[in-house]
């Protein structure tokens, strides 16, 4: 009975031993597959969040000489790519001629006032990119009082030009030349070379100033707009420039230009308002404006300085407007009453008024001009077609 229970006993003991082994190589096997199943977790991690690094913005750390040394390396491969394609195109040959291009271009423009017409390199306020037109700036040598007016094709020349002493004495002898009634034609050339030779050494001043304004009126008195106009073009800009000088006359007179243009723009100063010349100028396009020609005709009469001359221009256009009113309201209307009403000079200068614009219908032609009477239904229908052909357009030479 022992050695039965002794046998029992050992197989008791070989079957709980070969349960336990079994039991570790379980465990075991079932440890390695949970390791093989979580490496590929561990990598994906890394993976995503290497990408994550990658896609977030670096920035440039200036102490990194590892990131310098890639920089560098980086800007070399693109060098020989670009000398590459530099040889391809055309060889280095042409790159080296482009390159000695832009350095003569630059060396241009910094040369010094002796070699350049731009600003010296060693000024420090000087800009390279402006001219210096101080440089160009000469000074004229000719002695000769009067000088005819040649247009510049090429570059002036000292001993072309009259210095400003000579200019001065230029302009007091063409005054007396014009008070000796002087023909304009050879005046007018006169100040032209003089405007030249002031505008060619770059003078702006009183004097300037004057030269323009004195030429100006000539121009006025002379009928000669294309003339005045630029003369009252520069004027503009030196009154601009702060130069005194007949401010308020030539506002008068570019205010009568304006008008005669058909052009009401225009701003005034207070001083410019408070001016009889000005006040009149005003004064004529407030009657334009309303249609009232006794007041404009009034105002022809009694116009400053030389604003009839300019009043000229224009004072035909508004007789017509205003007999287009007259033959309008009355069948018959004495001669004598177009003259004084209109501002005619004399009896005769109304009847060939009305000769010239073929509006000449009197109802007794053979009587004396004191008591001829225009018949004012076949007048007022010349006078629109006149109206319509010569006045509807203006143009003005040289106007500014």
């Amino acid at each position: 009975m022992e050695c039965n229970s002794k046998g029992a006993n050992s197989n008791i003991s070989r079957l709980a031993a070969s349960i336990t082994l079994f039991a570790l190589i379980q465990s075991t096997a079932k440890t390695a597959s949970n390791v093989q199943n979580e490496a590929p977790i561990s990598n994906k991690k890394a993976k995503k969040n290497a990408q994550k690094n990658a896609s977030t913005p670096q920035t440039f750390d200036p102490n990194d000489q590892a990131a310098l040394n890639r920089r560098a390396q980086r800007f070399q491969r693109e060098h020989e790519i670009e000398r590459a394609k530099s040889t391809k195109n055309g060889g280095p040959q042409n790159s080296q001629k482009a390159y000695q291009n832009t350095t003569q271009r630059f060396r241009d423009m910094t040369l010094s006032r002796t070699g350049s017409p731009f600003g010296a390199a060693d000024d420090p306020e000087a800009d390279p990119n402006v001219i210096d037109w101080d440089r160009h700036t000469i000074v004229g040598t000719n002695q000769e009082v009067f000088k005819e007016y040649l247009r510049l094709t090429t570059e002036p020349k000292p001993e072309q030009i009259r210095p400003y002493a000579v200019l001065q004495k230029t302009l007091l002898e063409l005054k007396k030349k014009w008070r000796e009634k002087c023909p304009y034609n050879w005046v007018c050339s006169q100040f032209k070379s003089l405007r030249q030779d002031l505008t060619v050494q770059r003078i702006k001043n009183d004097f300037t100033v004057q030269v323009y304004e004195i030429h100006a009126r000539m121009a006025l008195e002379s009928g000669d707009m294309v003339e005045y106009n630029q003369c009252q073009a520069t004027l503009k800009t030196l009154y601009e420039l702060g130069i005194p000088g007949k401010v308020e006359e030539f506002t008068a007179y570019r205010i009568l230009m304006l008008l005669h243009g058909r052009n009401r723009s225009g701003q005034l100063t207070p001083r410019q308002k408070a001016d009889a010349a000005v006040g009149h100028a005003l004064s004529v396009q407030r009657a334009l404006s309303m249609g009232n020609y006794h007041l404009l005709f009034d105002l022809y009469l009694t116009a400053p300085n030389m604003g009839a001359y300019i009043m000229d221009h224009f004072i035909d256009r508004e007789r017509i407007k205003a007999l287009m009113v007259i033959t309008k309201a009355y069948r018959t209307i004495p001669l004598a009453f177009i003259h004084n009403v209109l501002a005619f000079d004399t009896l005769d200068a109304a009847r060939v008024f009305l000769v010239d614009h073929s509006a000449s219908f009197f109802t007794n032609p053979n009587e004396p001009d004191s008591t001829k009477t225009v018949d004012c239904k076949p007048a007022s229908l010349q006078l629109a077609h006149i109206f319509e052909d010569k006045y509807r357009k203006v143009l003005i030479k040289g106007a500014i």
